[in-house]
């Protein structure tokens, strides 16, 4: 892959050592415009280290404290400030001279990130859409307020936002996104009873991480891309649809009040959005993930089935009633694939538990982030404590 660039874009990836975060990292490998001056991890020192010593960041944090300790000193003899915890994620993504963050972390420790980096005039590059499932109506507001960008990463909202490039908000009649039905397209509830952990992670068309493999194969992930649509576009979610397409070529389309619909289209790969994040408004030189027509005798598209793969109505129900309820689909999913993962839940408890958590916990309208990070601790609990 080539890319040519004359602008200089200085960045900070939070979430470095995941699949967007080395992703962008290749991105960056392929353009000298592009400058990493922070990075970050969750606990992976091994990966971060070598990412420090190739990308020479001004800071790197890493989330585990007793980790962030053992990379400091491997990481000794270079002029890098480590950081770590809560704090230092917000610190490496405030470092001062970054244009655009890139929040590539999975999950809400996204959100408190991306709230300091918008006070800090930061352009954000989104692929935590858990940071506007949360607290979209904060952060959208923030944005506004400071005057930056909000660019997604995500291949679907990327699809969107190109389709929605010269043409007027107020024509939009709907959104459709595409899903690719995961690898149980097509499977009854019965045939979902036995799937295991391997079964789930095997993604028909994506290379993600487990977290969001698993939540595309249950339609979460689609029902959360549900919920950042409507902040990120400004539009209610009975005007996204979602439609199955499993060859995941067309990744979104927009239909205007004429009934004309632009769709965006492109090989599965996730370095064109993360590039166009990075450089818009410019498009960029790429080559590596041409699209061959000739590959795909034919283009298909299904309604979801919503019957088995139900944690897609709970997206919808979260997102038309909003609140912290969209916390709550959030974190209950978070907790209950922690706990498919280890083996203590079979697969379909994943939507059963987060469909009982709804139920369970008070809806807050209009939370404030104390009580969304509230919402999402009560979330958690309602669900381990149901099984541990």
């Amino acid at each position: 892959m080539v890319i040519i660039m004359e602008n200089t874009h200085n960045i900070a990836i939070i979430g470095s050592t995941g699949s967007i975060g080395t992703q962008t990292l290749e991105v960056a490998d392929s353009n000298p415009g592009i400058k990493v001056l922070s990075l970050s991890a969750y606990s992976n020192i091994d990966m971060l280290e070598k990412q420090i010593r190739k990308y020479k960041p001004v800071i790197a944090a890493v989330i585990r404290e007793d980790k962030a300790k053992k990379l400091k000193l491997r990481v000794s003899d270079l002029n890098v400030k480590i950081v770590s915890g809560e704090s230092g994620l917000s610190e490496a993504a405030t470092v001062n001279t970054a244009d655009t963050v890139v929040t590539a972390v999975v999950g809400i420790s996204g959100l408190l990130p991306t709230i300091n980096a918008i006070k800090c005039k930061k352009n954000i590059a989104l692929a935590n859409k858990e940071t506007l499932v949360t607290g979209g109506h904060i952060v959208t507001a923030l944005a506004k307020e400071y005057g930056v960008r909000l660019l997604p990463v995500d291949s679907e909202h990327s699809a969107i936002f190109q389709s929605l490039q010269g043409f007027s908000h107020d024509d939009v009649k709907r959104i459709i996104l595409t899903a690719s039905g995961g690898p149980f397209f097509g499977k009854t509830k019965k045939e979902l009873e036995n799937v295991t952990l391997q079964d789930a992670l095997k993604h028909p068309n994506w290379d993600m991480g487990a977290k969001v493999t698993i939540d595309s194969s249950t339609l979460v992930n689609k029902g959360l891309e549900v919920i950042e649509a409507k902040w990120l576009f400004g539009v209610d979610a009975s005007k996204i649809k979602v439609l199955v397409h499993r060859q995941s070529v067309i990744h979104s389309m927009v239909e205007y009040r004429d009934n004309g619909i632009i769709a965006q289209l492109g090989a599965p790969d996730m370095k064109l959005p993360i590039q166009y994040a990075l450089t818009y408004p410019e498009r960029l030189k790429m080559t590596g993930n041409e699209l061959d027509f000739a590959k795909y005798a034919s283009l298909t598209f299904d309604e979801p089935d919503t019957d088995t793969f139900y944690a897609l109505p709970l997206a919808y129900k979260a997102a038309e009633q909003g609140g912290t309820l969209p916390t709550v689909f959030n974190s209950a999913d978070e907790a209950a694939v922690d706990l498919f993962i280890k083996g203590k839940i079979g697969y379909t408890d994943i939507t059963r538990l987060i469909a009982e958590a709804m139920e369970e916990i008070k809806n807050t309208p209009n939370p404030t982030v104390e009580q969304i990070l509230e919402t999402d601790k009560a979330a958690r609990e309602n669900v381990y404590g149901k099984i541990l």
